[in-house]
């Protein structure tokens, strides 16, 4: 066995557990994204509602979520693998978010694919803020500082 595979297994010894968290948390998540892309299609040259959905309710989310996990909840092993990289990971996607801008640029629509670009951003970073903000104001809670886990 080489140096690297050596320092991949010891890596992973005693995190089995991690990974099924982050394994099952991404299945739920990525159900939901096709259920919400399945529910909200769009034809070629339109705007991916559904991806832009997912993204900035995924960027809401995860602004309370790490609030709440690194300040308000005790600290639990398996909580931000399965929420933060399983569900909202397997959630959010960035991948197809760039893959609705080629369609709509192939598609001839420079100023759409502009709209969803900027749009996305526009609304999914204030997003996550509000997140954020909505957490502290519900939690009760002045932030402190972060935990380690």
């Amino acid at each position: 066995m080489g140096p690297g595979r050596r320092r991949r297994v010891r890596l992973l010894k005693g995190r089995g557990d991690i990974l099924a968290a982050i394994a099952a948390g991404g299945a739920l998540g990525s159900l939901a994204r096709w259920g919400l892309a399945e529910a909200l299609p769009h034809g070629s040259g339109e705007i991916a509602v559904s991806t832009w959905i997912t993204n900035v309710t995924g960027a809401l989310v995860i602004g309370a979520l790490m609030h709440l996990i690194t300040e308000v909840w005790p600290p639990r092993r398996l909580l931000r693998p399965f929420w933060g990289v399983g569900v909202l990971g397997g959630y959010t996607t960035f991948s197809t978010y760039a893959l609705d801008m080629h369609h709509l640029l192939a598609a001839g629509e420079p100023g759409r694919a502009a709209v969803y670009y900027l749009g996305t951003l526009l609304t999914g970073l204030p997003a996550v803020w509000l997140g954020l903000a909505a957490a502290r104001a519900a939690s009760h809670r002045t932030p402190h500082a972060r935990r380690s886990e």
